[in-house]
């Protein structure tokens, strides 16, 4: 039996039944940061700088757009360290919703997690794992759409059952697929300002106003895509359960694999930049195949996809890793049906949990595109990133008393920085994407009456 404190069993200590087999804690510090990276690093890097440069022509302020979305997120990680120290609960994200904000709304984001943000983000990073994989093999997946999906869906469905064998497989896999990412990206970087004036680039490229003119409303929305990329920070978080030592551990994971993405992305798309002008940017949706073929020809195309599917796999199976956890938890404390929290007897990972993720994510890969998939999932994840840094207030004055071995750096003003930024993203979108923003709050919205009706109750569903 395992005490979770909960709002509502604060000071009733309610004990809450858990499943009989218990999720084990396997992953050391440098496994944790792989895992931050390895997640965080997937499709973004390689697939939204065309997005991000056709709504943000201008490259003084396309190089911002990417600045901005690393301060916001180095300040959300900051601000979630705290909580993960505090509270190491397996859900991560979703227990500091329910300890800040109460069942109501830790459901909702599990809800939105079911209904909308897992499956858009295994979709989305499926969907570029399939494009590179055929550019690897010189087909041009513009042309076989289908088929690239198709590759997408079965990258999916072999990182499930990957992580339903064992956390530690899945997790040396991401760590694996990390060094090789990270290491490709820091090479492209190398490479293309070494010999890159030789092929064309120039820091001409850089001119602010050689791309043309910027909407206000479209540097909104790159917003957008560009904190797509950069999520991954809190998913670590969800796994806290199986984090050794996570009280020390998980601060120090998230603010250094955090930090050591940005870093990366500042510098690839400089990279980027350098070789491939601005009127060129926005139609080159595969843009670290372009540049390396720019640079050294049919090889590196076929050398750097290769590298871009094992990334996209890699943050793939991370995801598996980590995210569905959150329905682990969910289950587990009644408010998901309980066959969900089954532990595999054998391999004592959440299966269930694990099949039910790669099921959503597979009809999602084949039933949008990528741009959908990516803004889908931000303006459904953001919301429960901004009410999640904002329980840090609400805790430090109601529970001042709970064990926090780290205390963000800078508060208030480090959470408020995060929370101005989430409020600006989604009165953005609201503003220049009404219909869609406002579809997907009220799916998220449609999961209040579903808890009314069948998970109010502690004791179970109804």
């Amino acid at each position: 039996m395992h005490i979770h404190q909960g709002e509502e069993n604060l000071e009733t200590g309610h004990e809450a039944e858990k499943p009989a087999a218990a999720l084990e804690r396997r992953l050391g510090v440098w496994a944790a940061i792989g895992v931050v990276i390895g997640v965080t690093i997937g499709s973004g890097i390689f697939r939204n700088p065309a997005v991000i440069a056709a709504r943000v022509p201008d490259p003084a302020l396309m190089i911002l757009v990417w600045v901005l979305g690393g301060a916001i997120t180095l300040c959300g990680a900051l601000s979630i360290a705290e909580l993960a120290g505090a509270l190491p609960q397996t859900g991560g994200l979703y227990a500091y919703l329910r300890e800040g904000w109460g069942r109501p709304v830790a459901f909702l984001f599990g809800w939105a997690q079911l209904t909308l943000i897992r499956a858009s983000a295994l979709g989305a990073i499926a969907t570029v794992f399939g494009a590179y994989c055929l550019r690897s093999f010189g087909v041009d997946p513009a042309l076989h759409p289908q088929l690239s999906n198709y590759l997408a869906a079965g990258c999916i469905i072999f990182a499930a059952v990957v992580n339903v064998v064992g956390i530690r497989l899945g997790a040396a896999i991401v760590g694996l697929s990390t060094i090789a990412k990270y290491g490709a990206l820091a090479l492209l970087v190398l490479i293309a300002f070494a010999i890159g004036h030789a092929h064309g680039g120039s820091i001409a490229h850089f001119a602010p106003g050689s791309g043309g003119s910027v909407d206000m409303g479209l540097f909104g929305l790159a917003l957008i895509s560009v904190l797509w990329a950069y999520d991954g920070f809190a998913d670590l978080s969800f796994a806290s359960g199986e984090i050794k030592d996570p009280q020390r551990n998980l601060p120090r994971a998230l603010i250094g694999g955090t930090l050591a993405v940005i870093a990366i992305y500042l510098l690839a798309n400089a990279a980027y930049l350098y070789v491939i002008p601005m009127e060129r940017f926005a139609s080159s949706p595969l843009i670290a195949a372009d540049t390396m073929l720019a640079l050294v020809g049919q090889a590196g195309v076929a050398i750097v996809s290769v590298v871009v599917m094992i990334s996209t796999f890699g943050s793939v199976n991370g995801s598996l890793v980590t995210n569905p956890r959150i329905f682990f938890a969910m289950a587990d404390d009644r408010m998901l049906f309980k066959p969900i929290a089954w532990v595999h007897p054998r391999f004592k990972t959440p299966y269930m949990a694990i099949i039910l993720a790669a099921a959503l994510g597979v009809i999602f890969v084949l039933t949008r595109t990528f741009e959908q998939l990516t803004d889908t999932f931000v303006l459904a994840m953001w919301p429960f990133y901004g009410l999640g840094v904002a329980s840090i207030y609400r805790l430090r004055r109601t529970r001042p008393d709970l064990p926090r071995p780290y205390k963000v750096v800078g508060y208030p003003v480090v959470p408020a920085i995060f929370l101005a930024g989430v409020l600006y993203l989604l009165g953005n979108a609201l503003v220049t994407d009404t219909f869609w923003t406002s579809i997907v709050f009220v799916v998220i919205l449609a999961g209040l009456p579903v808890y009314w009706l069948f998970f109010r109750s502690k004791n179970g569903p109804a």
